[in-house]
């Protein structure tokens, strides 16, 4: 039960209509989205219609205290770990799961942004405030994007106008952000996430994909724009947490723009073998970028091609969101002064940077596992696949279709006698001394090349998987 006179304190949305956007199989809804029409104050405004849309977030800081144990807590951790079959929270399940998440028809404590926007997507003001909301519906991505390509949910009799109307009108806006942010530089490749069945037994039973859709950018682009805005208004000068991205490395970028010259002109028209090197050049594209991190020193983000940039938009799971709505609540809503210094502030951000890598190496490590317990189920079955990546012990390759990675060792490679060479430059391993053999196999092997391999063993502990290659 909220205080009413906290409600007070704070501007009452709850009238708005609400909702949220999630995954299926989430229990912590720390973003929600609020639609409105308002007239529009000038007829003749080339944009046509006039929309109050806001950006509301779980407001953690109120529940979290600096110096609790609670906090001290959370900020060891740094983040919430989700592994395959389990989610380690950075908060106590009482208050992501319950008193912070933004569940339907419940009245929640927001830290909000609210937006009036035309319909060219253009913000004409923006306020940053502290809320109360009370969401009118929860959806997942599915459901969501159903309802934008014109079907009806099963989970749903039918949507109800309101929520039509805030989705194809949200959606219709997030386009226009999205293309504005592509048309000013921002990257946009985009990676499937795998995701496992699993049994009673924890034991995966399949593997599927999640590619975003129209209903992910949407949440994508106004969770941009809220973190963006949000950098800007506090401004220079004042110590403050900046999610920055650095340059990429130019070197590879260039050992990148060479590879794809080289293997397009060698390659012709032919699709397939366009998409294998079309995959390669993204995969070292990805690799060739910096790590985004957190820091007070201003840099701006690459990737999104944005000057200001922050983390505002997840305190429930990130703890430098958490510190970002204090220094929020300090500079914007009370004009108090940070006690910390920017070296103190720095070191956090460091902190919190360092805890956002391991658990990054452990999700992916999970994953790992997963695969290797999967691929312990089709032991010596021939598979096709692409080599995803080449270094001086081996090749590593990704089965087309459950995408599942594993090792061919160079010991495994060509015929007894054969020394093979590991061309870093051109990313690829190259036979120096071919032997006569009626077994025919490649001069070389190139990242992004077709490959078919037989699966030999598995290391589920360390989440290892052994092919050989096969003609």
């Amino acid at each position: 039960m909220i205080d009413p006179l906290e409600i007070l304190r704070r501007r009452d949305m709850r009238d708005a209509f609400t909702f949220t956007i999630d995954p299926a199989d989430a229990k912590d809804f720390d973003d929600a989205l609020s639609f409105e029409k308002e007239p529009s104050p000038d007829p003749s405004l080339q944009g046509g219609e006039i929309y109050r849309i806001g950006v509301h977030i779980a407001d953690v800081s109120f529940y979290v205290r600096p110096g609790t144990k609670v906090d001290d807590e959370a900020y060891q951790r740094g983040t919430s770990v989700y592994l395959v079959n389990r989610v380690l929270p950075m908060l106590p399940e009482e208050l992501c799961n319950d008193k912070c998440s933004l569940r339907p028809n419940e009245d929640k404590l927001c830290m909000s942004v609210i937006f009036t926007m035309d319909s060219e997507a253009h913000v004409i003001k923006h306020k940053i405030c502290r809320t109360v909301i009370r969401s009118n519906a929860r959806l997942n991505y599915e459901e969501a994007q159903e309802i934008l390509e014109g079907r009806t949910p099963d989970s749903l009799s039918s949507p109800a106008p309101e929520l039509l109307t805030a989705l194809t009108t949200l959606n219709g806006l997030a386009l226009k952000l999205r293309a504005e942010r592509i048309a000013n530089g921002a990257l946009t490749i985009e990676q499937e996430e795998m995701r496992f069945h699993l049994d009673a037994h924890g034991h995966p039973t399949d593997i599927y994909f999640e590619t975003p859709n129209e209903a992910h950018h949407l949440i994508e682009e106004f969770m941009l724009l809220a973190n963006r805005t949000v950098a800007k208004a506090v401004g220079s000068g004042r110590p403050f947490v900046y999610r920055v991205h650095d340059l990429p490395d130019g070197e590879k970028l260039d050992a990148v723009a060479t590879f794809k010259k080289r293997m397009t002109s060698k390659t012709g028209k032919d699709p397939y073998q366009l998409a294998n090197i079309q995959r390669a050049v993204e995969l070292l594209t990805i690799r060739a970028q910096a790590k985004a991190v957190y820091s007070t020193y201003n840099i701006g983000h690459f990737g999104l091609a944005f000057t200001h940039y922050t983390h505002f938009t997840s305190p429930i799971r990130r703890y430098p969101d958490l510190m970002v709505h204090r220094l929020v609540e300090k500079y914007i809503l009370t004009g108090k002064k940070e006690s910390m210094t920017r070296q103190e502030l720095e070191d956090k951000c460091e902190h919190c940077s360092a805890c956002e890598q391991k658990a990054i190496e452990a999700e992916r490590e999970s994953i790992r596992q997963f695969q290797a317990m999967w691929m312990s189920d089709h032991l010596g079955e021939i598979l096709p696949g692409h080599i995803c990546g080449v270094t001086d012990f081996g090749l590593f390759i990704q089965l087309d279709d459950s995408r599942c990675e594993g090792l061919v060792h160079l010991s495994r490679i060509g015929e007894p006698g054969e020394y093979w060479q590991y061309d870093a430059q051109n990313f690829r391993l190259v036979c120096e001394n071919a032997q006569p053999s009626p077994k025919h196999h490649p001069a070389s092997y190139t990242l992004g090349d077709p490959v078919t391999v037989r699966v030999l063993k598995t290391d589920v502990n360390r989440g290892q998987t052994d092919f050989e290659i096969v003609k």
